[in-house]
């Protein structure tokens, strides 16, 4: 829903009702992840998108009937053997959505719950998914307290102890209670989405490349940060696209961060002064967080000379197997853009515990389970020689 708001925000402040449909489970290879929503507002306006387009049309139509009937559904679009021509996912995939009608009276919470994601604040919320009188029913969680009810208490108690622990995890998902919140039943499924703010990018070193990744890191989502010791090189004109650029010694900003409590499992850490003392004291801190991606740019020789500086400091070899270096894949990437492009697709194969390979030459399904991620750790630490 986040990138929707934009649109949804100005639908709501109008005072009309659209639709949201939003994924919330999937099986085998299907196109979206849970979280996935489409919008659709009252007068036929459509933004976002549920599955790439395979289902969209269908759902249209059921968010038109949602917006005028002010109840909710939940479809299920997968493949038929049996018509080859109906409504359903090409992949093979199968996909659940809810389909929910938003307006002032059906979600007061809205602009508050907006508020958050914009600003990048955390709050998670609960809807029942499962069929009956409590479907559609809203309970949204904030750090500091919660709104709304899922119909019982005991429910709403045992909903809001999950949903705390999602948040802390940035996990969307179904999990399922008793009709009293009682654990280990399944009568009652609650779609739990937990927004969290975005996950963090430090990149380090004010050159050309890191240029190039700061652009690639903000189209993936991240808040991205660059820093460098050097003033007149690190600058909001040369880094136009970053939310931040410091001016630091970027071991004791890395510091500052990880004591601020800005670096976790989701943070990369992509280190691209390829400069020993700038490189060696700042990696020294970085595997000792809980960072899920640390790359740093060099040749081979260079890579060789940094680990022998790094045990020489005491890292461990440990500590080192968590280091992507040379960083990124071996894409022939040459130019600042396609050296970025390189160094993303290694994150996004880290973060996923996926291959990197040609998909032509691997076998089972294409989108596997992802993940909150735990720090990598690797035998190989060949890459792109940049």
């Amino acid at each position: 829903m986040r990138d929707l708001l934009p649109h949804i925000r100005e639908w709501y402040a109008d005072g009309g009702r659209f639709a949201v449909a939003t994924v919330i489970d999937t099986f085998r290879s299907a196109p979206r992840q849970p979280g996935a929503a489409m919008a659709v507002s009252g007068d036929g306006v459509v933004v976002g998108s549920v599955s790439g387009g395979c289902v969209e049309a269908d759902v249209y139509e059921v968010a038109r009937e949602v917006i005028q009937t002010g109840l909710p559904s939940v479809r299920r679009y997968g493949v038929s053997d049996d018509d080859v021509f109906a409504v359903g996912l090409t992949c093979g995939g199968v996909i659940e959505v809810l389909v929910q009608p938003v307006d002032l009276a059906s979600f007061a919470e809205f602009d508050a719950v907006s508020d958050a994601i914009s600003s990048g604040r955390p709050v998670a919320v609960a809807t029942v998914v499962s069929t009956g009188d409590c479907l559609g029913h809203r309970l949204v969680v904030w750090p500091d307290r919660v709104t709304g009810s899922l119909g019982d208490s005991g429910l709403d108690a045992a909903v809001v102890e999950d949903a705390v622990a999602m948040l802390d995890q940035g996990a969307t998902a179904i999990r399922h209670y008793g009709p009293q919140g009682e654990c280990q039943r399944t009568e009652v499924a609650v779609f739990v989405q937990a927004f969290t703010p975005p996950p963090r990018m430090f990149v380090f070193g004010a050159i050309d490349f890191a240029a190039a990744m700061a652009r690639t890191g903000k189209f993936l989502g991240y808040h991205v940060t660059v820093c460098d010791a050097r003033g007149v090189f690190a600058t909001r004109l040369r880094f136009p696209e970053a939310d931040e650029v410091v001016v630091s010694w970027p071991h004791r900003f890395l510091a500052e961060a990880v004591e601020q409590g800005l670096v976790d499992r989701r943070t990369a850490l992509c280190v691209l002064t390829h400069d020993p003392k700038f490189d060696v004291p700042l990696l020294e801190v970085a595997l000792r967080t809980e960072a899920g991606y640390i790359g740093a740019m060099g040749s081979r020789r260079t890579h060789d000379e940094r680990l022998s500086r790094l045990r020489a400091v005491g890292v461990t070899d440990a500590e080192l197997a968590r280091l992507w270096s040379p960083i990124g894949l071996d894409l022939g990437a040459r130019t600042p853009e396609e050296t970025a492009i390189s160094i993303a697709a290694e994150i996004i194969a880290t973060r996923s515990s996926a291959s990197g390979q040609p998909l032509s030459t691997t076998k089972g399904r294409i989108h596997g389970e992802t993940a909150a991620w735990a720090p990598a750790q690797h035998e190989s630490l060949e890459g792109t020689s940049v």
